[in-house]
């Protein structure tokens, strides 16, 4: 291993040794004034040292990137709550043997959605397919969220399809780990939405945005308002599931309220299989 990266290294081995004595007897990391700083959790965890958080945010997930040769992205965002058509079904019939009808409700609306997970899982592998033999300058990668539902279906296409893909999981208060199908190497994890956003951003192609919630829709939004504002070059954005987002979002009072230009309504489009999204993106780059 390369000394640069090597925690092992002479110089490094005692502030690390400490670190993991503290870890392994279970001990809190009091402040230590002669703990070596950048080895010292406590003093990195200040409000002053943000910055410097900020920092590695930025910098760890872009050089393992680089080291991977992943430059160029497809974001796939989504519901963490969908499952895959299986999964869907079991919810089904274990909340009816429960005779819960709430239960039940819920279960029955994962089942209606189900078909979502596996678009996903379809385009995904469409990816990954088409990127298969490709030189690395050439190849396209899927991103997500990391998470469950319509991010691990993305994901899990990817890895059905013999490719790598690209997991930036945040840390919750109800955060699950990351799903079994990012390859390992690229599942990384943020504090700060911020940073996670920018590098959704950093590598991506194309934007794909399948039915979601609130976080599907602040991303949406983030990505629309930095091409529109022209903070980002323009790249495909495709809305996946054009009943959904046509009734949740009526985009044309935004219009008639002066809010947006009719101009506007191009920076996105809507598809409903896997293979239009995927024609969409192939025609904006000519590929």
């Amino acid at each position: 291993m390369n000394s640069t990266r090597n925690i092992h290294d002479k110089r490094l081995s005692d502030a690390w040794a400490t670190l993991k004595a503290h870890s392994d007897t279970g001990l809190p990391l009091e402040p230590d004034a002669s703990r070596l700083a950048f080895a010292d959790p406590e003093f990195l965890l200040r409000r002053e040292t943000r910055g410097i958080r900020f920092q590695l945010e930025l910098l760890k997930p872009d050089l393992e990137q680089q080291a991977l040769g992943i430059e160029n992205t497809i974001v796939v965002f989504g519901s963490a709550r969908f499952r895959s058509d299986e999964e869907s079904a079991a919810l089904v019939a274990a909340a009816e043997a429960s005779g819960d009808e709430s239960l039940l409700r819920r279960a029955r609306a994962l089942a209606r959605n189900a078909h979502y997970y596996e678009k996903a899982r379809a385009f995904g592998k469409m990816v990954a397919h088409y990127s298969a033999g490709k030189e690395p300058a050439d190849m396209l990668f899927i991103c997500t969220g990391g998470g469950p539902g319509i991010m691990q279906g993305a994901n899990r296409g990817a890895h059905e399809g013999g490719g790598i893909s690209v997991g930036l999981a945040i840390a919750l208060p109800m955060e699950e780990a990351a799903n079994p199908y990012v390859t390992p190497a690229l599942s990384f994890k943020f504090h700060y939405f911020a940073l996670r956003k920018m590098h959704f951003m950093m590598r991506a192609k194309a934007l794909v945005a399948f039915p979601g919630g609130f976080g599907t829709l602040d991303e949406l939004f983030e990505v629309i308002t930095l091409v529109q504002t022209k903070k980002s070059r323009q790249v495909p954005i495709v809305l996946f599931g054009s009943d959904y987002w046509k009734r949740l979002i009526n985009f044309d009072v935004l219009i008639d309220e002066g809010m947006i230009s009719p101009d506007d309504l191009k920076l996105f489009q809507y598809a409903d299989d896997p293979e239009t999204a995927w024609a969409i993106i192939k025609q904006f780059y000519r590929l």
